[in-house]
């Protein structure tokens, strides 16, 4: 049920903001646990023009809440990983069901939010503590590189 729910929620995301077709994309687990996200039509996220990209305010409540929900979870050294996951997953739906972005900013948002989807999935699944820990650790890095290249 919950992988059939995520699944509908990144389909809806792809074609709710008008994805580009025909990607070639895989997600790989490294030895040392990390997610490794590979795209070979994205690359990397750029920068408007050495400026960060303007996100429509619509969406921007759902991303500080899910960032607030793992920098508090962090903080209070909390071990539920399988509530943060339905917690951030719930702000992930919100946010994709909020976009109205189009362009170039919005093609450098998916290269940030279909990866960090990713990890809220492999976070829901985890059994294993350690990894889930590492999981966490990797959601408020990906909230960081959010802050980077989004304003």
């Amino acid at each position: 049920m919950k992988n059939t729910l995520i699944f509908m929620m990144i389909s809806m995301f792809l074609f709710s903001c008008n994805s580009r077709t025909g990607q070639q994309e895989s997600t790989e687990a490294a030895p040392d646990g990390e997610l490794h996200h590979h795209d070979e039509n994205t690359g990397n996220i750029e920068l408007n023009n050495g400026q960060k990209w303007q996100v429509n305010s619509e969406m921007k409540p759902y991303i500080e809440k899910g960032e607030e929900l793992v920098n508090t979870f962090i903080q209070n050294n909390t071990t539920d990983y399988k509530a943060l996951a339905r917690k951030v997953t719930e702000q992930n739906t919100q946010l994709i069901n909020s976009c109205t972005m189009e362009g170039k900013s919005h093609d450098e948002l998916h290269k940030w939010l279909h990866p960090h989807l990713e990890l809220t999935e492999a976070l829901e699944k985890e059994t294993d503590p350690v990894k889930a820990k590492s999981l966490v650790m990797q959601l408020q890095a990906s909230y960081k590189t959010y802050a980077e290249y989004f304003q």
